[in-house]
């Protein structure tokens, strides 16, 4: 049985010019990043190489016209090494440009080419959200078939997970505090995942820990308080990405698949929408199992009564970030249905992550519950 991997090695530095002082690059290298990143940290840094903006191809979540686009303009530049350096649209397009003989992102996706890794991979992360940094996963939304699906595969795992506390300065405050409830998700729902054991509990708990101590300052201090903060969340966002890269997350992910396909939420964000009702409907299903355990250990660190556990996070994440019902976003009341549909027919790779098996009308319901 298989307990535990971690193939990629994890490095800390305060700033870019520590980092890229024991880590140079330049000529062979393939830097994907984004203007505001580059202009504001990397310039003095870059040299030979060449760099693409993923901005100049598109704006939100990667698709797949986006990569053909930037496959295009690589053209015969020859690199050994990609360097990604943003968030996870940053990260999840890099991880298929290591890829032997990659002409397209759907021959990718749907694997099919031979998926082989051909080149190294150094992933800075920029949000203290998505742990892709260290798992083997890349979700794109491909146009022609109008669907998101995801790449899972060791090849695209990062060589070098590199954190660099600076890399959070910039970030604005809603993109920060949505990719760090993406990371509490990461831990919440890979410590409920039928895979998880011992080993992964341990990185999901310490993530969970380390985030609501943040939350909770944030909510009595205001974002400013984040800046006294941004290597442990950054550090707990890798923990978690630890833990659901070995674990895997399950029906929060798997529902807001559809709303950000469709209507180009941000990842954090649409996860955002299910937390509590999951949860909740998780809670209702099976209360003595180990959600016992996991509401238990929540609400201490909250120091709350278990029973107002959902209640007193639900109000702590909307200091945060307000939370939106799915209405608002331009979703429509029939797409309640189509939703749960697609989330059956699409998102078995995930819901097999489930605490409890949850039915196509149990999943409807949460739709509806979260969509007024």
């Amino acid at each position: 049985m298989n307990l535990f991997k971690m193939k990629s090695e994890i490095i800390s530095f305060p700033t870019f010019e520590s980092a890229f002082k024991e880590l140079p690059i330049g000529k062979g290298d393939l830097v994907v990043t984004i203007r505001e990143i580059y202009d504001a940290f990397l310039t003095p840094f870059t040299g030979e190489c060449k760099v693409l903006f993923v901005g100049d191809y598109g704006l939100g979540e990667p698709t797949d016209s986006m990569m053909d686009a930037m496959l295009k303009d690589i053209g015969d530049y020859t690199y050994h090494r990609v360097i990604s350096i943003g968030g996870g649209s940053v990260i999840d397009i890099s991880k298929i440009f290591v890829l032997k003989d990659i002409t397209t992102a759907q021959a990718a996706f749907e694997q099919s080419i031979p998926i082989i890794k051909d080149k190294e991979l150094f992933i800075f992360p920029a949000t203290c959200g998505t742990g892709s940094e260290v798992t083997n996963i890349s979700i794109a939304f491909l146009e022609k078939k109008n669907v998101k699906m995801g790449l899972a595969n060791d090849a695209i795992l990062a060589d070098k997970a590199i954190l660099v506390a600076q890399a959070l300065e910039g970030l604005p405050f809603k993109p920060y505090a949505c990719s760090a409830i993406d990371a509490l998700i990461h831990a919440l729902e890979s410590y409920l995942s039928p895979k998880a054991n011992i080993y992964t509990e341990i990185f999901s708990k310490q993530a969970i820990e380390m985030i609501l101590k943040v939350f909770v300052k944030l909510a009595k201090e205001g974002p400013e308080a984040r800046f006294a903060h941004l290597e442990e969340m950054l550090i707990a966002s890798n923990m978690a990405g630890i833990a659901f890269g070995n674990a895997g997350v399950g029906a929060v992910h798997a529902m807001s698949y559809p709303l950000g396909g469709n209507y180009h939420v941000p990842h954090g964000e649409a996860n955002y929408q299910f937390l509590v009702a999951v949860f909740n409907a998780y809670t209702r299903k099976n209360p003595d199992g180990k959600i016992k355990d996991l509401n238990l250990y929540v609400a201490k660190l909250l120091d709350v009564p278990v029973e107002e556990l959902y209640t007193c996070l639900s109000a702590i994440l909307s200091q945060l970030v307000v939370k939106q019902p799915l209405k608002d976003y331009g979703m429509k009341e029939e797409e309640i249905e189509t939703f749960a549909d697609s989330v059956i027919a699409t998102q078995q790779r995930l819901l097999a992550n489930n605490y409890v098996e949850l039915s196509r009308d149990e999943i409807r319901d949460i739709y509806k519950e979260v969509y007024y």
